[in-house]
């Protein structure tokens, strides 16, 4: 096949794939010209998740009439001009490719009028060709809409992911530069629905306290160090307030939201010994640097850069988060003391851990003693939930009788068999009882729920707002009575009985934290999933200790599980060391 020039429609949408990703990708590039023009109220406004429309409007400096069909040519911008530029970069755009980029892939209109010009101008393109620049009356300022995105690009559209994943992008992003620019009055309407608006006073708390609640922000540790060359700006959280993946690390260097695995690293290395395996903090950090010290020219979307001294950044970085945690000396909040064993009667416990503490767990561990009938053997609620057998056999769980040792480290309990030792992890093991108390009560279309006294107010970010919006009927059917209470925020009525005592918030925002980009919803999950969700978070933690009573409940409960030896999740309840592989370790087998 011989060597020929690509037709300037077919090379616009291969450059435009690198630069319009997806519908986040628009809103990123024209928020980012908003904000370079100098704008101090931004709209963005999108329907169908940013399929059938984008706008962003803002009051900034505008564009000159003149060199509006310049602006939407292919490597025309007014942020550079030479290559000596490229080494000393100020402003958020540089590379002159977005609107040429989104014009390409779309129906694209721009409005624009400056402050002196007596009226305004506005070009339309269609897939890449402009059409003449025509007067109109507008504001100051520019408007760009983006209709039909990809419509004349079948194979991209096909591969964008549901509204609601792709709407959960644009949350994260716009909620990102809200924090990041708190002198802007920045509102995002999604389908005619008000879904964040700042006040632009410069107030980055008040900021943290629409995006995540009141409780939250007021947690947040203040970030403010300096040297020579370098400044750092934001919040962190303390170590008791966490996430189970790093989607909420947020990094802004020079004003530029960016993903940067070794800044991540960073800020880890900061709460190193402070926080379980698998929970990361949440961050909203702002460096300042020389713009001739770090490199943005390194991806077309811009969000990766490169440094010149990069082991001065990270050690920068993680000595200013670790002053700020190591300044910030938590008093330990005790609840009023409740009934640990809430809805379990049968327990007869005190509902105290032992060592004094009065933290309840407020969780119904009641498998085994529940379903104990008078002769010792076990029974059911309803009818074929937990299969007959003897309790002292085990035999429908595959366990032997277990006789308590004790408590080790506050995490494990050592226990006693026939044929050996046990240690089991009671974080593990609670969330199998819970789960598996769970699904039987699903099974049968049983889930009893329980009215709150007072209902819990829970504010989730707009990201996770949409997917719990559209998952209340699901959640309903385990127990939850959920309601809508203003923007971003829920109203939590009743909980599954099962939980009863614990925190409504934990068990929501359980559903939306783990869920990364490329996950599906919730509808399309299975339950076992959704429940082992709640399990997870509701269960008791390591680190919490148990009285002995609490102690041999949970191994008799454990007992009574189908299947004891794994959590949910699939990793393991318990360790077992045999008589046999404990003589060999003391070398009784070998002096025989």
């Amino acid at each position: 096949m011989s060597i020929r020039i690509l037709a300037p429609e077919v090379a616009s949408q291969i450059a435009a794939g690198e630069v319009v990703e997806r519908p986040a990708s628009v809103v990123k590039e024209l928020v980012e010209n908003a904000l370079d023009a100098g704008g101090r109220a931004v709209t963005v406004t999108i329907r169908e998740a940013g399929r059938s429309l984008i706008e962003v409007a803002d009051d900034g400096n505008g564009i000159p009439a003149g060199e509006l069909s310049l602006a939407v040519e292919r490597h025309a911008t007014s942020k550079l001009q030479n290559a000596n530029d490229l080494f000393s970069i100020g402003t958020l755009g540089f590379r002159g490719e977005a609107l040429a980029s989104i014009g390409s892939v779309s129906r694209m209109t721009i409005t624009s009028r400056m402050a002196a010009d007596p009226a305004g101008a506005r070009i339309r393109v269609e897939a890449g060709i402009a059409g003449v620049v025509e007067p109109v009356g507008a504001p100051q300022g520019t408007v760009v809409r983006v209709e039909d995105l990809f419509y004349n690009v079948p194979a991209r559209l096909k591969f964008l992911k549901q509204d609601v994943t792709e709407r959960r992008a644009i949350d994260g992003l716009l909620s990102r530069y809200a924090l990041a620019y708190p002198q802007i009055r920045l509102r995002f309407i999604s389908d005619s629905t008000p879904v964040l608006q700042t006040s632009g006073d410069g107030d980055r708390r008040a900021i943290l306290a629409s995006l995540y609640g009141v409780d939250v922000a007021k947690q947040m540790l203040e970030v403010l160090a300096e040297e020579e060359g370098l400044r750092l700006t934001g919040y962190i959280s303390p170590a008791s307030l966490t996430r189970s993946n790093r989607k909420e690390i947020t990094f802004f260097i020079n004003g530029r939201w960016i993903s940067d695995t070794p800044l991540s690293q960073a800020i880890m290395q900061a709460y190193h010994t402070l926080l379980m395996v698998g929970r990361f903090p949440l961050t909203a950090l702002f460096l300042e640097v020389d713009p001739a010290e770090v490199d943005v020219n390194v991806h077309p979307a811009k969000a990766e850069v490169r440094f010149r001294n990069q082991e001065r950044i990270f050690s920068f970085i993680q000595r200013s988060a670790r002053r700020a945690l190591l300044a910030y000396s938590p008093i330990p909040s005790m609840p009023p003391a409740q009934n640990l064993w809430s809805g379990g009667q049968s327990s007869g416990f005190s509902g105290q851990f032992s060592g004094g503490s009065q933290q309840g767990i407020g969780l119904e561990w009641g498998i085994a003693h529940d379903n104990l009938n008078a002769e010792g053997r076990v029974q059911s609620d309803q009818a074929g939930t937990v299969p007959q057998g003897d309790i002292q056999h085990s035999a429908f769980s595959n366990l032997p009788l277990l006789r308590l040792v004790g408590q080790i480290g506050a995490s494990y309990l050592v226990a006693e068999g026939p044929d050996g030792l046990y240690l089991i992890d009671q974080h593990a093991a609670h969330e199998r009882i819970l789960f598996e108390k769970l699904m039987n009560q699903r099974a049968h279309q049983n889930i009893p729920s329980q009215a709150l006294l007072t209902p819990e107010v829970v504010h989730l970010p707009p990201a996770s707002t949409n997917l719990i919006q559209e998952q209340l009927p699901v959640l309903q059917k385990f127990g939850f009575e959920i309601e809508p209470f203003g923007p971003g925020t829920f109203q939590v009525r009743a909980m599954p009985t099962l939980f009863s005592g614990s925190d409504p918030s934990a068990a929501l925002r359980a559903l939306v934290e783990d869920f990364e980009e490329d996950e599906t919803p919730l509808q399309s999950e299975l339950e076992a999933k959704i429940a082992g969700r709640v399990c997870k978070r509701l269960a008791v933690k390591a680190g919490q200790a148990l009285s002995p009573e609490e102690q041999r409940a949970l191994i008799e409960n454990l007992e009574a599980c189908e299947s004891p030896r794994t959590c949910p999740h699939g990793r393991p309840t318990m360790i077992h060391l045999s008589v046999d592989v404990l003589e060999r370790q003391f070398g009784r087998r070998g002096a025989r």
